[in-house]
């Protein structure tokens, strides 16, 4: 019988030690998901849309600086389209140049999760950044409704940015709309009005919400402006977007 080394039966030990510790480290590690719009037709107008580039960018390195892994999904999964005029150079900020030079998540884009193979059981959190694209397609989607709705019930936080507060749209818990009588914020309509665009889109975030009685408030347009409500989070728009994660990152760290 071949004879084991006391140093070969130190090393296994430590081996086992550090892989406990590692694999307890990972339960700790929080893990949000974001979900991204797979519409690219902005209307009838023959223009592209999609998600805006500094909602994805910002949030995501925001969160991923601290430790926080990451999945994404669309409706449809694989590459979700990027709204042509968030990608454009007047657009910039560090984060999306950042953004534009990761290989890693631009792969991960490449390769989203499909949105009806997700569970919310997997994660701590969800987030949805905007662009036009999920005005025709999330807010109608029923896997992202039910999601939310998940989420939501399970005492998670769900966070939303700029056009993607539009998603709660037809979220209901218990029989009523979530945004019932909660303080949110989005896309302004004076906003909308800026970029031409209150005609295309098929409805005005900001006065669906308070259809469905959101207490909606804004800030000055294109401010960073950002609203909390419990588990309820939400962004006015793109300069609103790293604020949105930072109050997402302390409800997450506030959570054992």
């Amino acid at each position: 019988m071949k004879k084991i080394s006391l140093l070969t039966i130190v090393l296994l030990i430590a081996g086992s030690f550090i892989a406990a510790a590692q694999k307890q480290n990972n339960k700790k590690m929080k893990k949000v998901l974001f979900v991204v719009t797979s519409h690219d037709q902005l209307g009838n107008t023959g223009e592209k849309t999609g998600f805006w580039t500094e909602e994805l960018a910002a949030p995501y390195y925001a969160l991923l600086d601290k430790g926080v892994i990451i999945d994404i999904a669309t409706p449809k999964g694989g590459q979700p389209p990027i709204d042509p005029k968030s990608a454009d150079p007047s657009s910039a900020t560090e984060d999306t140049k950042r953004f534009d030079a990761d290989k890693v998540l631009l792969e991960k884009l490449k390769n989203t999760k499909k949105l009806a193979d997700v569970n919310q059981a997997d994660y701590d959190a969800v987030f949805y950044p905007g662009g036009h694209g999920p005005l025709w397609d999330l807010v109608e989607d029923k896997n992202s409704i039910a999601l939310i709705e998940s989420f939501y019930t399970h005492k998670k936080p769900v966070a939303f940015v700029c056009h993607a507060p539009a998603v709660l749209k037809n979220v209901k818990v218990n029989g009523e709309f979530l945004v019932k009588g909660k303080k949110v914020t989005g896309f302004a309509n004076t906003e909308e009005d800026a970029v031409g665009l209150s005609k295309i889109v098929p409805f005005l975030l900001e006065d669906e919400l308070q259809k469905n009685g959101a207490i909606y408030s804004k800030g000055a347009d294109w401010g960073a402006y950002a609203v909390e409500d419990g588990l309820l989070i939400t962004g006015q728009n793109p300069a609103s977007s790293k604020l949105v994660a930072e109050k997402l990152l302390v409800q997450l760290n506030s959570k054992k």
